[in-house]
């Protein structure tokens, strides 16, 4: 049970961070209002184009879409890289190559399967995804889950 609530609790807080950053870099890159678009597109995934036309409901199914999703993610790292002995030796590159793997995964494969548009991928919008993901996902995944085992005794660390 302690274990769910952790994994809870911290995919609420990274999915907090990347949705944060998503609103951040699109409000920085347009000077628009992000909060409709950005949700609009994680419906979009699931609803296609009619998400853009639909109500503020959709904008609920567009955040708990990605805290879905970044609760996955999150649950996949603590399950399978968390107990890893390299993940707890080197927990920064862990970090950064756990949130470049997200961003691999998200965009070469989850999103082409969606009913998603398709975002163009240009080498700085690649690195400024592929960053985000890392300071947002990846890093902070790494330092709960190494806090975790640190106060835990070493006979009973479990995830």
């Amino acid at each position: 049970m302690r274990s769910a609530k952790t994994i809870l609790a911290t995919a609420l807080f990274v999915g907090t961070l990347d949705i944060s950053a998503a609103l951040i870099q699109y409000y920085s890159r347009t000077g628009k209002a992000p909060f409709r678009p950005v949700l609009f597109f994680v419906a979009s995934g699931l609803l296609g184009k009619s998400a853009y036309s639909s109500g503020d409901i959709i904008l609920l199914a567009g955040l708990l879409i990605h805290y879905c999703i970044a609760a996955t993610f999150t649950a996949l790292f603590f399950l399978l890289v968390a107990q890893q002995p390299f993940a707890r030796q080197h927990r920064l590159l862990t970090g950064i190559l756990y949130g470049a793997l997200v961003w691999m995964i998200m965009n070469l494969v989850v999103l082409p399967l969606t009913a998603a548009q398709p975002l163009p991928k240009t080498v700085s919008s690649v690195a400024i995804g592929m960053g985000i993901l890392i300071l947002c996902i990846g890093l902070p995944l790494a330092l709960v889950a190494n806090t975790r085992q640190e106060r835990q005794p070493s006979a009973i660390r479990t995830v």
